[in-house]
This record gives C-alpha cells, structure tokens and sequence, in this order.
C-alpha cells in the first residue's frame, strides 16, 4: 500500500487547570478520509478517558473550528464545521493545530501532522478502519484529576499495604498474603 495515511503527533499540553511537562503524547495513524470526529475519538481513548460525554473542539491553524455540531444542541461557536462530516483530508503537512476535550476542564492538545504521510501496513501490520495510536511516551492524568478509586480531593491517600501485594488475592505467584512458589 502507497504512503497514503498521515502520521499525527498529539502532545498533552494543560488540562484541570495545570500546564503538563514533560508533556505525554501519542502519534497516531489516520487515513485522510477519517472524520475530525473519529480522530477525536481516538485521542479520548488514547488519554484515558472513559467519561466521553464532554465537548470537545479542534481549532485548525486557519482560525477554523470543527466539533460534532449534534452534541451542541444549536450553540456551537460560530461557523463550526460539523465533525462527523470534515475530514482529515483538510489537514496540510506540518500543519499544527489544537484539540480541547471537555470544555470546562480545558484538556487541551497540540497536534502536528508529519511532514510525510505512512503506509498502514508498514507501520501497524494491518489497515484499520479508524485512526489508531502507534507510538507513545509519558503519564496520563486521570480526566478528574483522581488519585485512587474514590479520591474526593480532601481525604488522605490510602496507605500502602504494610508487605507489598498482600492485599490481592494470591492469582499470580507474587501476589497475596501467602506468596506462592
């Protein structure tokens, strides 16, 4: 297959109210002909995101907006270019442009396409049918800025059980009260 796909850098700038660095990326593969939409979901999956029922609003280099215009409900910002029917095929090579997931909590993202676009099988073994990550660096912070499971953001964090993995059940060799093996 001919170099036909492009190449998407995505680097997590800022979001719950702190700038990230180092900050974590993903590159993705994306065929030309995947909507803005899918590509956001990519990038949700990607991050860790598993509440997906926020807005979310790619601003292209030239000023243009695109957000899927349905979860609006008519108060998209002014001339937004629906993001189930805009197409990666817009994006220019080395073209930078911003996407911000859950426009309250401002996760917000620089996205560079490669100079050069490249060939699916190359690259993943297979051509699917939705943009993919293939590469990746960094820690991703919780979409609510939780630390465990129940973190209302006041109360201490858990203490560390007192001999390692003593607290799960004894599935795998090392973990549980009685280590096996």
């Amino acid at each position: 297959m001919a170099r036909t796909w492009l190449s998407i850098r995505v680097e997590l700038v800022s979001g719950h109210g702190a700038d990230l660095w180092p900050r974590p990326g993903r590159v993705f593969a994306a065929a030309r002909s995947h909507s803005f939409a899918e590509f956001a979901t990519a990038i949700d999956v990607a991050f860790g995101r598993w509440d997906l029922a926020h807005l979310h609003l790619f601003t292209l280099s030239d000023g243009t907006r695109v957000s899927p215009l349905d979860w609006w409900h008519d108060e998209a910002p002014d001339a937004t270019m629906d993001g189930h029917a805009t197409k990666l095929s817009r994006l220019q090579a080395g073209e930078q442009f911003a996407y911000v997931f859950d426009m309250g909590d401002d996760w917000a993202h620089l996205c560079t396409v490669a100079e050069k676009r490249i060939d699916p099988l190359a690259e993943l073994g297979e051509v699917p049918g939705h943009p993919v990550p293939y590469w990746g660096w960094g820690s991703l912070p919780d979409q609510y800025a939780r630390r465990w499971d129940g973190d209302d953001g006041e109360s201490p964090m858990p203490k560390r059980p007192a001999r390692g993995l003593s607290d799960l059940p004894p599935i795998l060799p090392w973990w549980g009260e009685r280590r096996r093996g």
